[in-house]
């Protein structure tokens, strides 16, 4: 239960992040309305505040969420900017997840 609910937790903070992100390049890049960047800050700053909740130290949940983010980035891009990622992307986010598992969830002594 407890590594669902981290997962979970990764999940929720890459949505705020990349969704928030993308709200302010949209604003910048398509010239978008500023209702756009504000609701993209209000995100980033959910951003901040999910990645508390999980159990470990800032240094280990923040080297690990670089692994979900990559992961959620090229989901994003596929879904939303049709942009599908290839096989070198596969292969990326598959290595770049491993290492989130061994850096959250591998036993330690």
């Amino acid at each position: 239960m407890e590594l669902a609910k981290s997962i979970l937790f990764f999940i929720a903070a890459g949505l705020c992040e990349i969704a928030g992100g993308y709200l302010v390049w949209i604003w910048i890049r398509d010239g978008k309305s500023i209702w756009y960047a504000a609701l993209g800050a209000v995100l980033l700053v959910l951003y901040g505040i999910v990645p508390t909740l999980q159990p470990a130290n800032f240094g280990r949940v923040y080297a690990a969420y670089g692994g979900v983010f990559i992961v959620l980035s090229l989901l994003w891009g596929w879904g939303i900017d049709r942009t599908p990622p290839d096989r070198f992307d596969l292969i990326g986010a598959t290595v770049a997840l491993v290492g989130v598992f061994i850096i959250m969830y591998w036993p330690r002594s």
